[in-house]
Order: C-alpha cells, then sequence, then structure tokens
C-alpha cells in the first residue's frame, strides 16, 4: 500500500513475533502439525495478496498471516532437521544454512526472471505454487522428515 510501509512493517513484525511465541509454545508437542499449519497459512497469505492484493483489507490480513507463518518456520525448520538427523544435528544445521543461502539466491533469481517477463502480479501465485510443493514435501516426511516418538537427544 503507497505510504503505509510503516504500518506494513509494523503489522509484520509484531506477527513474526507472535507466530515465534506460538512455535516456542508448541513445537515440542506438534512439530509437523504445526509445519503444515504454518505452509497453510502461508498458502493464505499468498492466496489473500493474488486474489485481493489492492484492497486494503486483504492486503493487511495478508501481510499479518506471512509474520505468523513466517515467524516461527526457521526455528521448525532446525528442529525438524535436527529430528531427523540425530546424532549428526550439525551437520543437518550446516547443511540447513546452505540450503537457506540457495533458496535466498533462487527466490531473487526467480522473482526477477518474474518481475521481468510476466510482473509483480506473478509474485503471490508463484509463492502459493512453492508452498503447494513444500507441503507436499512436508506431508510425505512423516517417517523421516518428523520421525514419531519423543525428540531425539542429540547428547554425545
Amino acid at each position: 500500500m503507497p505510504g503505509r510501509v510503516d504500518l506494513v512493517l509494523l503489522l509484520f513484525g509484531l506477527a513474526a513475533l507472535a507466530g515465534i511465541w506460538f512455535t516456542g509454545r508448541i513445537i515440542d508437542r506438534a512439530l509437523r502439525r504445526l509445519v503444515l499449519a504454518g505452509l497453510t497459512v502461508f498458502g493464505l497469505a499468498a492466496l489473500s495478496l493474488g486474489l485481493g492484493g489492492a484492497t486494503p483489507p486483504l492486503f493487511y490480513l495478508a501481510i499479518v498471516l506471512w509474520g505468523l507463518a513466517f515467524g516461527g518456520a526457521a526455528t521448525q525448520l532446525q528442529t525438524a532437521s535436527a529430528d531427523a538427523a540425530g546424532h549428526e544435528a550439525d551437520l543437518a544445521q550446516a547443511m540447513l544454512t546452505a540450503v537457506f543461502n540457495l533458496a535466498i539466491f533462487g527466490g531473487g533469481a526467480l522473482g526477477a526472471a518474474l518481475l521481468d517477463t510476466v510482473g509483480p502480479a506473478a509474485f503471490p501465485w508463484a509463492v502459493l505454487a512453492l508452498a503447494a510443493v513444500a507441503s507436499i514435501t512436508a506431508l510425505s516426511a512423516r517417517g523421516h522428515g518428523f520421525p514419531p516418538g519423543p525428540r531425539p537427544s542429540t547428547d554425545r
């Protein structure tokens, strides 16, 4: 929304803090459901931007949803990675950092290509497609990415 960057950043920041808080409250009990819910909320934010991004209430709703999903995402992914890796959690965290950096590069490259060819209206739909791929990945990772039972110890 032109001229309201301050409000957008405030709403996103407050929602991200709420997402971090919520993640901290339930991550030990419901990691997989938390990841799936976060991806769903992220997809809803993209859908809101795609369908009504020019409408102020839908735009601000999308910003809040995006902040909620984004706030705890890194913690959720790091926890899932460490759980899946067990005693090799240090290696998994290093790999996750590399994947984050590749994702930043890839997002920038894809965003530039979309901006150059289709325009910014394509962004929400690209995000929605990526959220769908991530959701399918998380849904299919039940056994390895989200091992059942209590959280494994990484003590050596």
